[in-house]
């Protein structure tokens, strides 16, 4: 019998929304032994009939968004309109995935010596992901899409506060057509079983997206067993505005980008670096702005910001915000806990942010920004690459060369000009530094996972 559980909180409330029983080992061993029987028999199905079944998941995230929109703001507090748009945008990749897996996954020729020689893409196995909260659909599709069209199988270790949503998702692709547990949730009450989910000769690769502290944990156990890994890590995204960009246009797309989520993303923009000419007038526009976000019920459709996912969080954010105010940073708005219910933190601007402050040098996973001086565009560059993460950047400017120039010379995953950074599944996605490495999305994601085989062929030597 199974005893132990997994507690669902409503983040807005503070409420339960029950519980899910947790796995025990015996029933772990059996989830794994299933996952790897049903990836060898998947292994040999054909690319078309993978991408067929892919377009199935697309449909019905289509047709049934509403009710995983619903599921993901009551587990983890995201506003509706944004649940929704993650919902369709998994339903986007899944079309991109079932679009190119032809194109990504044949063979490819290879002109040698040889009679025939090409480079051949086959699945690994069974991969192990370990996935966070923030975006709990988006960051399993992500994975799982690329992942299962290459034949391998796949193993959900979710946040356990979306539990949820991890469980809908895994029934999504069986009802898809998918094989029963190829794509297999693991809820488990003692997450020290996670390195030993890695060691175990049934498994053949790992990839996380969360904490460098997860991080370098997975990679730890990874590499004693001397596993692939994927890592997508924290980020403290720079958002550089010089003095010639439309500071009017710029800033209602700043508070999108820093915003987003309530602030719980690693690709949201979190150090706002603003050359001195234009600062004061961005600073203006993004008081009112950021004043007026609506705070509210996640399901409510006017929501803007929604809770953070636990309380704990509110207590991390209010220390980076407190002890970077006690070090010089100035309070433009917001900087408090909002009382009543739910782990609500009001929207907050802190200016004069420098790079000894917490609010500079940390990662900050809530709905606080820090706008930093810059003398030039030089030491706005500077100031963006002073950071031990590396995961993305932007750079706003009416030159965009000068833009793509400049923003070469920040250490990071990607690098957009003049737009807010997304991550788009015709793009690799990752980061380097302490921001993690390998790719997803894209042709080197869905390769991530690959065994990338030389083949050379030549008819038999004569004596």
């Amino acid at each position: 019998m199974t005893s132990a559980s997994i507690a669902l909180i409503d983040p807005s409330t503070g409420d339960s929304l029950g519980s899910v029983p947790a796995l025990d080992r015996d029933e772990l061993d059996a989830a794994l032994s299933e996952t790897l029987a049903a990836q060898r028999a998947w292994r040999t199905t054909s690319l078309a009939e993978r991408s067929e079944l892919l377009r199935n998941v697309a449909r019905m995230l289509r047709d049934e968004v509403e009710d995983h929109a619903t599921l993901i703001s009551r587990e983890m507090g995201k506003p509706v309109t944004e649940a929704r748009a993650e919902v369709l945008k998994c339903a986007t990749t899944c079309d991109f995935y079932a679009d190119h897996a032809e194109e990504f996954l044949s063979p490819k020729a290879v002109e040698t010596e040889a009679a025939t020689s090409f480079v051949a893409y086959e699945p690994l196995g069974v991969v192990l992901a370990v996935m966070p909260w923030n975006f709990p659909y988006w960051q399993v599709i992500r994975f799982a899409a690329p992942t299962l069209t290459a034949g391998n199988g796949g193993l959900l270790k979710h946040a356990s506060n979306v539990t949820g949503s991890a469980l809908a998702i895994e029934s999504l692709f069986e009802r898809a057509g998918y094989p029963k547990g190829l794509l297999r949730t693991l809820v488990l009450a003692d997450h020290s079983l996670v390195n030993e989910i890695i060691a175990d000769v049934r498994v053949a690769a790992v990839t996380l997206t969360g904490s460098e502290k997860a991080g370098a944990s997975v990679a730890e156990a990874a590499g004693r067993a001397l596993k692939k890994t994927v890592l997508e890590l924290g980020g403290s995204d720079p958002f550089v505005i010089l003095a010639d960009a439309d500071i009017a246009a710029v800033t209602p797309l700043a508070v999108r980008a820093r915003f987003v989520n309530t602030g719980q993303s690693c690709l949201c923009a979190k150090r706002f670096i603003v050359e001195g000419d234009v600062i004061d007038r961005f600073e203006a526009g993004l008081k009112t702005a950021v004043e007026a976000l609506k705070i509210g019920e996640p399901l409510d459709d006017a929501t803007q910001i929604g809770p953070l996912a636990k309380p704990s969080f509110i207590d991390d954010i209010d220390r980076q915000v407190q002890e970077s105010i006690a070090m010089g940073a100035r309070l433009v708005t917001g900087g408090y806990r909002i009382d009543g219910p739910g782990n609500y933190y009001a929207p907050t601007v802190l200016a004069d942010v420098t790079p000894d402050m917490p609010v500079f040098r940390e990662e900050t996973f809530g709905p606080v920004l820090a706008l930093v001086r810059a003398d030039s565009p030089a030491h706005a560059i500077e100031l963006a690459d002073d950071s031990q993460y590396g995961l993305a950047a932007s750079v706003w400017t009416a030159d965009m060369q000068a833009g793509i120039d400049l923003g070469l010379g920040i250490e990071s995953g990607a690098l957009f000009v003049n737009g807010v950074v997304v991550s788009d599944p015709r793009l690799p996605f990752g980061g380097v530094k302490l921001s993690g490495y390998g790719r997803e999305l894209s042709v080197e994601g869905i390769r991530e996972f690959t065994n990338v085989r030389s083949v050379w062929a030549g008819a038999m030597p004569r004596a």
